[in-house]
């Protein structure tokens, strides 16, 4: 066994150990996602393996490390306005079915971005509100507000401070969309303006904790994350969400997951550019 390995006994506790922590499920034989995750903390220790770091974090005698190795396992890449139909169905079926509805409300819009990692969707709706409201000036005229919450405090870190690099704004960020939302600097990365970055409230949440204290959202995105949970607590997570969610409020998945377990609180809606659930009342 080289020092890149994961014997089966330190998989099983660790995998424990992050399902207890996160709720994320590895299930059988992922020791080489583990070891994918990990092998970069040998470079920070001298003359340890992957199977040290994992002891020494399952200890609890180094928290700041048991932290990191929690960032490490629940970072997963992101992209800019990922998929693409999420945010068709946002500004051309939901937007304008909540302006119907609400010409004129007294309160701001507010969307949770759920599992936000480094802040490219929450950035990514908040350019769509934007584009949205310049096309039609009276929608939302109490503003937006967007809550972008992740378990990782690493990544909520690279959100607020909105900076990325060349490698990130070359997933998905339409290059007029970069011009107008973000400051070039000459080594080619970028930090977003003040306008983007002021509507967004980056947040730690573990999902598998209380949303109380978020408030009530008319949006949520909960995309790409149930797919790591157990049934049990993907059902728990969207019991939560729809408890955030206003009458009518609307909820968006990843395209493999659903809300099979939870079917009398939300009703699917489908739309020509994709599908997406709202509360029922």
């Amino acid at each position: 066994m080289t020092n890149r390995d994961v014997s089966e006994e330190n998989y099983r506790r660790f995998s424990e150990f992050l399902e207890k922590e996160t709720g994320i499920v590895l299930g059988t034989s992922k020791q080489y996602l583990v070891r994918s995750r990990l092998v970069s903390f040998l470079h920070d220790y001298d003359n340890v393996s992957v199977n040290d770091i994992i002891e020494r974090s399952l200890s609890g005698r180094d928290p700041t490390l048991k932290q990191r190795v929690l960032d490490a396992m629940t970072t997963n890449e992101t992209l800019w306005f990922r998929d693409g139909y999420p945010f068709k169905l946002l500004e051309q079926c939901i937007l304008p079915g909540i302006l119907d509805k609400q010409p004129s409300s007294s309160k701001p819009l507010r969307i949770w971005s759920a599992a936000c990692s480094s802040g490219q969707e929450a950035y990514s709706i908040a350019m769509t509100l934007f584009e949205y409201k310049e096309k039609n000036p009276r929608a939302f005229s109490s503003g937006f507000e967007i809550i972008a919450t992740d378990i990782s405090s690493r990544v909520l870190e690279i959100g607020q401070a909105g900076e990325y690099d060349t490698m990130s704004i070359g997933r998905g960020l339409p290059n007029a969309l970069q011009s107008k939302y973000f400051a070039t600097h000459s080594d080619g990365s970028v930090t977003a303006i003040p306008k983007l970055r002021n509507c967004v409230k980056f947040k730690k949440i573990n999902l598998l904790a209380s949303y109380a204290a978020l408030g009530a959202f008319d949006i949520v995105f909960c995309r790409n994350v149930l797919i790591y949970f157990s049934p049990q607590n993907k059902q728990k997570i969207l019991q939560q969400i729809a408890a955030t969610l206003v009458s009518n409020g609307s909820l968006l998945l990843g395209a493999s997951e659903s809300v099979a377990s939870v079917t009398e609180l939300f009703a699917m809606v489908k739309a020509s550019h994709g599908l997406y659930y709202t509360k029922r009342t």
